[in-house]
């Protein structure tokens, strides 16, 4: 994995857990969601990556 798409993924979940915990303290159910909303497509874009990785090493 790229050491940029590695900081883009990491800063997207850290604003993902950010905004849940926004949404958390100000009851805002729909902020709470986003958070985990965006955590989750960065977990997703991870295990693309690593999977990508995963191929190149074999080759």
């Amino acid at each position: 994995m790229s050491e940029s798409n590695k900081i883009k993924n990491a800063a997207e979940e850290a604003v993902g857990k950010v905004k849940e915990g926004v949404g958390k303290a100000t009851n805002n159910d729909s902020l709470k969601n986003e958070g985990r909303v965006d955590q989750a497509k960065a977990n997703v874009k991870q295990a693309g990556e690593k999977v990508k990785d995963a191929l190149t090493e074999d080759k």
